[in-house]
């Protein structure tokens, strides 16, 4: 964790997930994500083969909540294990099947359509949210 400042505006802490790292260096780093105030802000995405980044905001806690419990009644997850945003389907036990069923459960919650190429990139808790919110932004 670094601390960055800007302009006018003091960013609170940078995150650098690298693919690669050796020693003290970075040698490819796929997502930058920033935080102001505490607050989870933009995320940077540099996608494979990709020489732009993706600029998008982080979905409101209360959207990852909603969120976790619909992974969490979908996946019958009991309520003493802790759900967060960056938790994986795949590590909570879902196959394929068990996440098109997550998706067509938060279509239903959320009153919106994920098209197919959306959901196959869906693979955590925190991308659910985040799309749920685009697409719930476009709808409006």
């Amino acid at each position: 964790m670094a601390s960055v400042t800007g302009a006018s505006v003091a960013m609170s802490s940078l995150s650098l997930k690298p693919t690669q790292a050796h020693r003290n260096k970075i040698s490819c780093v796929n997502s930058v994500s920033l935080a102001f105030g505490g607050r989870g802000f933009p995320s940077l995405t540099m996608k494979p083969g990709s020489y732009r980044f993706k600029v998008s905001c982080a979905a409101k806690p209360e959207t990852v909540d909603k969120v976790c419990g619909i992974v969490r009644k979908q996946l019958a997850i009991a309520e003493d294990v802790k759900l967060t945003g960056e938790l994986k389907f795949a590590a909570l036990g879902a196959d394929s099947l068990d996440t098109v069923e997550i998706v067509m459960a938060l279509e239903e919650a959320f009153d919106i359509t994920v098209e197919e190429d959306s959901a196959a990139q869906i693979t955590t808790v925190q991308e659910a949210a985040d799309l749920i919110e685009d697409l719930v932004e476009k709808k409006a």
